[in-house]
């Protein structure tokens, strides 16, 4: 079946598909997103949420910061992020990080540390699964970044930057020495943090 995705004017609900009964008797439920145009035609989608490492390598009270300003079309121009970015299929979260690293800054961690989950949703069109780590030892030598300027930052701060608002809670956590966490950042188009929730429950920034 070939989606028309194209014509103004259409909205999103959210449509539930019932399919056939499996083995064991239940029927199983596939969710995704509907569009309906003015017309009233319903076509359905699939949306599938981006999988990503972050990581933030640490130094004498410092962190590595990328900031990313090279490109045009970035969700992150003009911000202080750490390194990191997409896996690739197959990858688990730390042949991932390991790469993204190395691809971004030329380092190979020797010694990095799993600190949360970040789920970031931009608008109704972008999910993103973050594994967030730190990283306080590799080797290498320091190398130019495509994707923006690699500064060390003193820690406290960072949160002076440019930044995602939503990223200043997790930065606490790191502070705080907090235990592996799911936190989970809710933004409008326009960059507007309007939720964050830490292991299921409503915080503050």
């Amino acid at each position: 079946m070939k989606l028309d995705l194209t014509p103004a004017g259409w909205h999103v609900i959210i449509l539930m598909k019932k399919l056939p009964a499996g083995q064991g008797g239940k029927p199983d439920i596939c969710c995704g997103t509907g569009r309906t145009n003015i017309r009233g035609r319903r076509r359905f989608v699939m949306k599938t949420p981006e999988l990503t490492t972050l990581c933030y390598l640490e130094r004498d009270g410092q962190y590595l910061m990328l900031h990313r300003v090279k490109k045009e079309q970035d969700i992150n121009k003009d911000k202080y992020i750490g390194v990191g970015g997409h896996f690739l299929y197959g990858e688990s979260p730390d042949e991932c990080l390991r790469r993204e690293v190395f691809e971004e800054t030329g380092l190979t961690l020797t010694s990095y540390r799993a600190r949360g989950i970040v789920t970031f949703v931009y608008g109704d069109d972008v999910v993103e699964y973050m594994h967030l780590f730190t990283a306080d030892e590799w080797e290498g030598e320091l190398k130019e970044c495509d994707e923006g300027t690699l500064e060390w930052i003193d820690i406290d701060r960072v949160c002076d930057l440019p930044i995602w608002v939503g990223d200043k809670a997790f930065f606490r956590l790191l502070k705080e020495g907090a235990p592996f966490f799911s936190l989970k950042l809710v933004y409008t188009k326009d960059d507007r943090l309007t939720g964050v929730w830490l292991n299921g429950e409503a915080m503050t920034v």
